[in-house]
């Protein structure tokens, strides 16, 4: 059995990420977590597997040397570029046993199937019926699924096909792209749940988890994000253990649950209402509408619960499938 590592000494990464003819492909992942993801995707030689998320085709073609010659690789891109130069590439190199499609990657790829194991490189909604039915009894996925309906609150969860029914095995920190229904441009602004973002004077945007109750013109999101951006009132609060404090974040389950993106690369999250807002941003930095805001008042207890718990690791809560229609839907508890 090849192990990820020895299929890493024989793939040229960046002959796959920095390819001379396409040039460098922002579309990957950390090279890290490629390894660490694969590792408990658990692949045998002969396996048929299917990844979604071409990316550079750095992924598919680790799986390659991972099902060896008498398995088979199916990779999916919404983007048909990245899916038919990866298709180049991997044939340039003499790679045989990887097929590269543009295809819509949440509906599986039925004609392929079924699978013994399937990976994601890109972040779904809900764990999809397709991805299930595809599967054999006993196959693995390893997948980043949402824990909240706001962006960037995702962990790496492994799941296991038993009888036609999904059981998370295990969860990690984690998480990538959101998947999309075409090809993704501006890869800084989360693909869904943005409730209103703002081009000028520079970009910001803000996800609410109460967008049901805003109103057609988005006035609660809109007024929300102007209340954090205009004269907002900052305190500090220290150092923060980001990957612990999104998750426990989600695992309130509040549907006042808000993640911003005040600046470029700067996350937060928080609490807002109608009329107040307050966040935590990945610095320690919170900001509110005002000193003695409400959303402020709520903000400062859930950080206080969270520290009582101890800054919980994601690994360490309890993860659990719930149907959702079609779908199911993974939440977190402690």
């Amino acid at each position: 059995m090849t192990t990820v590592a020895e299929a890493a000494e024989t793939v040229p990464e960046r002959h796959y990420t920095h390819h001379e003819e396409r040039g460098v492909t922002p579309h990957r992942s950390n090279p890290v977590v490629i390894h660490r993801e694969l590792t408990t995707l658990d692949v045998h030689e002969g396996m048929n597997v299917v990844e979604f998320g071409t990316g550079s085709g750095y992924s598919g073609a680790l799986l390659s040397q991972l099902v060896g010659p008498s398995g088979q690789v199916t990779s999916l891109d919404i983007d048909a570029y990245l899916a038919r130069w990866a298709a180049v590439i991997h044939q340039g190199r003499g790679v045989r046993n990887v097929e590269c499609h543009d295809s819509d990657g949440t509906a599986g790829f039925a004609s392929r199937a079924p699978y013994d194991r399937m990976v994601a490189w890109c972040t779904p909604p809900l764990l999809p019926r397709a991805w299930v039915d595809q599967m054999v009894d006993g196959g693995i996925i390893v997948a980043p699924l949402p824990i909240a309906a706001v962006p960037n609150m995702t962990v790496v969860a492994k799941i296991v096909v038993r009888e036609g029914q999904p059981e998370v095995e295990s969860v990690a920190t984690g998480g990538y792209i959101e998947a999309t229904t075409s090809p993704k441009g501006d890869l800084d602004l989360p693909g869904r749940w943005v409730d209103w973002e703002n081009r000028v004077p520079a970009p910001s945007w803000i996800s609410i988890a109460w967008r049901g109750e805003d109103d057609h013109l988005h006035t609660g999101a809109r007024t929300a994000l102007d209340r954090l951006l205009k004269n907002a009132h900052t305190e500090p609060y220290g150092q923060i253990d980001w990957p612990s404090w999104r998750t426990f974040a989600a695992s309130l389950t509040d549907h006042r649950l808000t993640m911003a993106g005040l600046t470029p690369d700067m996350w937060a999250i928080g609490h807002t209402t109608t009329t107040t807002a307050a966040v935590i941003q990945q610095d320690g930095t919170i900001l509110a509408n005002a000193p003695d805001s409400p959303s402020l008042t709520v903000l400062r207890g859930w950080l206080h619960q969270w520290e009582e718990a101890g800054r919980t690791a994601p690994a360490t809560y309890i993860p659990t499938l719930v149907r959702t229609g079609d779908s199911w839907d993974l939440r977190l508890s402690r």
